[in-house]
């Protein structure tokens, strides 16, 4: 596995609306792998692969979010601390002790702060934190911090990637664990049953915002969407609310708080697994929601649509963990999937 891919694409800044660095990274990874390549209006990365097999002319639109969860600067107060607005889904006791990245004229690194604990009244010390609970901390005057900094610039949080065992992990696992199961498959596969529309959109985290534009787009006749999901693998979580497990395998979705998969899809995806003997695990996430739903249903005539998901421990937090295997299982799904996709029988 190409973990030196994985460290650049999960450790450079992309928060939404502000996928410039990561786009660039993902169009200088593209070259050589796609007959076609393009950006849309919004940021979208579109790379096609065309079928071999003429008479194929169906589309498959592939979906993987650039954008990581961020924040993006409101104020700056007296003393030159920051105050900030969330971009995508923040538990706020994760920004406890954390260090961001403020991308102004340059990029800077401020820490996150709150109220010390030791001037906290009673009730404040047993109270859940808001994210209004923090400020940044940038080490420098107001003065100094407003010459590089102003409202509106995005932050990012920093944490590299390193090894653990079997596993990865890094802030941003979500969702650039899938940009690089992507572009992987795009190496790796020569002979597509069906035109592969692979996808790399912006702004999933505040609303699938570039999966719907895209999907509009090319509007697919298949639609198959990659993002984590929740591995509650952990003490203290019952059998029943696992979701998923490390190790265990690819995700096959079956559906989401957005999305309802396709059932001929998620047959065709099970048994394509099953087949090519690729260890998968079933997924039903009953909160939450990816670009699936804007890949089944923003076409004109919506399409067959699944997803594939990475099994993640600790989501939304900057210590993302996935397993290895998993992600090489993911590669492999996708890649046969998009094979022997004209070889399943989706009228029944």
């Amino acid at each position: 596995m190409n973990i030196s891919l994985l460290k650049k694409v999960c450790e450079i800044a992309g928060a939404p609306g502000f996928e410039k660095r990561i786009r660039d990274l993902v169009l200088e990874e593209l070259q050589g792998l796609a007959d076609e390549v393009s950006v849309d209006n919004l940021g979208n990365v579109l790379a096609i692969k065309k079928s071999k097999k003429s008479e194929k002319n169906k589309k498959v639109m592939v979906a993987a979010h650039m954008d990581e969860i961020g924040f993006i600067v409101t104020h700056i107060e007296e003393g030159g601390f920051l105050r900030f607005h969330t971009l995508g889904g923040f538990d706020p006791k994760t920004l406890t002790a954390q260090r961001v990245i403020v991308h102004g004229k340059k990029d800077l690194v401020g820490v996150m702060g709150s109220k010390p604990i030791h001037v906290m009244s009673s009730e404040e010390k047993t109270k859940l934190p808001k994210t209004t609970d923090f400020f940044i901390d940038m080490g420098m005057s107001k003065s100094e911090v407003e010459m590089h900094i102003k409202v509106g610039d995005p932050i990012t949080r920093d944490r590299e990637l390193i090894e653990m065992g079997d596993c990865v992990n890094c802030k941003s696992i979500d969702n650039r664990v899938a940009v690089f199961i992507l572009i992987e498959t795009l190496r790796q596969l020569k002979d597509p049953a069906y035109d592969v529309y692979a996808t790399f959109t912006v702004q999933e985290e505040v609303g699938l915002r570039g999966a719907n534009v895209a999907a509009h787009s090319i509007n697919p006749d298949f639609g198959i969407a990659l993002d984590t999901t929740i591995a509650y693998d952990v003490p203290g979580a019952a059998a029943h609310e696992k979701i998923t497990e490390l190790g265990k395998g690819t995700a096959i979705k079956i559906m989401d708080a957005m999305t309802i998969c396709d059932y001929r899809m998620v047959a065709f995806m099970k048994q394509t697994a099953t087949q090519h003997h690729i260890p998968w695990q079933a997924e039903i996430l009953t909160a939450g929601g990816t670009d699936t739903a804007g890949v089944q249903r923003m076409g004109k005539q919506g399409s067959i649509a699944g997803a594939i998901s990475i099994p993640t421990r600790h989501l939304h937090q900057v210590i993302e963990m996935a397993h290895k295997a998993d992600i090489q299982a993911s590669i492999d799904l996708l890649k046969v999937c998009l094979e022997k996709m004209d070889q399943y029988d989706w009228q029944h």
